[in-house]
């Protein structure tokens, strides 16, 4: 038998030892195929008393285990829950009593055998037959408390799911999140399409993007920091309604709110408006608000919110009367303001300083869904303006417990417009590498019927509808700061 490593520690060493017996055995400490195995949740779920003879099937992680000589109480783990299974000597055949002598926690083994109760009424399998999977060499975290420490959990999730049965919850969650969007969205004609990710111009939204080369075609690309773009010349090309879940990469900071990498579903329909975006947004909150709430009410951060219909719209300039207590029309005050706040006013443009202010004195007061409608044009390059006021953008962003959302517009689909405001928007953004879409120009040429876009961040929705405070808590692999060696 080879010796254990001498660079590892004596909990590793004990279980390479019983790796090595286990291959004397004649056991494959790796395991294989182990076909015919339910849920161990089904299992539990289909216990008949009135059937003594219910032989089932099972595997899972062992996250208990009691040994008291010739009867061993071990709790197995899948994802979909915890089972019993119970080891009697005398029901087991000698090979399996030989690999139970072996087990550690969180070790993988397969379990065959009668569904029945413990006298304390527990279900629990009675194996006849053990069958193991996989050794782990490493011990699981402490039962009692899981893997705690915040930062080991972002960087070990692989641990963080099986220990932390809230956590395999949160993701199971978000899969359910993401889906019942899907389905609201294609219940409603829309077409679910995949745009580049690799992209030759940073369009979309200001944002500084990541940087790679193509070797093949020396040529540098960019990881795209919104679809937008491309979504809209799916429009332009007969696509009528298109949807996209995928992600976005903007090289900017980190937060609670903020990854590096992130998911957003970008919708677009056409002959439409904000007013429809609006009115699709709430449907899919509220959908899923009441698969998860009696009362239309769910707890985040501590505090309760309310999605009960229908939701405030309320106008940027009136939100900014009276959070600010600032008419939106006079600068002079406005720019005063922004002095007593230390923010660097002086060489801003007017609807920049209001919005620096908006963000410090309004966003956070807005606790249930709010829909902030109708923004200074001047902050909204790809937007329509409203017909009666073009200092005014046809766009909104809709606010939970201070965090934005979705952001939606009426599109802008006059090409000479579109090609003035993206030179508008291009002068002073030289370090996010904002470049012009000359064809995005030209294909609007060809005609882009009116339209609404929308944009829902997945990650935020997810925190949301779990109670995570935290992006990273929703993100199976936040970007992580490398640890020292």
């Amino acid at each position: 038998m080879e010796k254990p490593q001498d660079n590892i520690n004596e909990y590793e060493q004990a279980r390479l030892v019983k790796l090595e017996k286990l291959k004397e055995l004649g056991v494959d400490p790796y395991g294989g195929k182990f076909e015919g195995t339910e849920a161990l949740s089904d299992i539990a779920a289909k216990y008949d008393p009135d059937n003594e003879e219910q032989i089932v099937k099972g595997a899972g992680r062992i996250v208990l285990l009691r040994d008291i000589g010739s009867l061993k109480f071990i709790t197995l783990r899948d994802w979909t829950g915890d089972l019993q299974i119970g080891l009697n000597k005398k029901r087991m055949d000698e090979q399996s009593w030989a690999i139970a002598k072996h087990l550690d926690l969180g070790d993988i083994v397969g379990a065959e055998g009668l569904l029945g109760k413990t006298k304390k009424g527990e279900t629990t399998i009675w194996v006849t037959n053990l069958s193991f999977l996989c050794k782990a060499t490493l011990p699981p975290p402490e039962k009692r408390h899981g893997l705690q420490d915040v930062d080991l959990r972002y960087r070990m999730r692989y641990v963080d799911l099986f220990s932390n049965t809230e956590v395999m919850d949160t993701f199971k969650n978000r899969v359910a999140i993401v889906q019942s969007l899907r389905d609201h969205l294609k219940a409603k004609n829309f077409m679910e399409v995949e745009t580049p990710m690799m992209q030759s111009i940073a369009g979309g939204a200001a944002a500084r993007p990541f940087i790679t080369h193509h070797n093949a075609l020396d040529m540098e690309l960019y990881l795209r920091i919104a679809p937008e773009l491309y979504l809209k010349r799916l429009l332009v090309g007969g696509m009528e309604r298109v949807f996209e879940v995928n992600r976005n990469f903007r090289n900017e900071g980190i937060s609670t709110h903020h990854n590096p990498e992130f998911t957003m579903c970008e919708v677009y329909q056409a002959y439409g408006d904000y007013n429809d975006m609006m009115d699709l947004t709430e449907a899919i909150v509220c959908e899923l608000v009441k698969q998860r709430s009696d009362n239309m009410q769910l707890e985040f951060d501590g505090q309760m919110i309310d999605y009960s219909q229908p939701w405030a719209r309320k106008t940027y300039a009136d939100l900014f009367n009276e959070h600010v207590g600032i008419d939106i029309t006079d600068l002079p005050a406005i720019r005063e303001r922004a002095q007593k706040l230390e923010i660097n006013e002086s060489g801003m443009d007017d609807d920049v300083v209001v919005s620096e202010i908006f963000e410090h004195y309004v966003e956070e007061k807005l606790i249930n869904p709010t829909f902030i409608i109708d923004y200074p044009a001047s902050l909204c390059p790809l937007t329509k303006r409203k017909v009666d006021n073009p200092n005014v953008a046809e766009r909104f962003e809709l606010m939970v417990s201070g965090m934005e959302i979705a952001n939606a517009y009426t599109e802008l689909n006059d090409p000479a417009i579109q090609e003035e405001n993206f030179r508008k928007q291009l002068r002073g953004q030289e370090e996010t590498m904002a470049m012009m879409d000359d064809d995005f120009v030209n294909a609007l040429k060809y005609g882009m019927p009116p339209a609404g876009g929308l944009g829902i961040g997945i990650d935020r929705l997810v925190m949301l509808m779990t109670n995570s405070p935290s992006i990273r808590d929703v993100i199976l692999f936040p970007l992580m700061r490398p640890t020292e060696n």
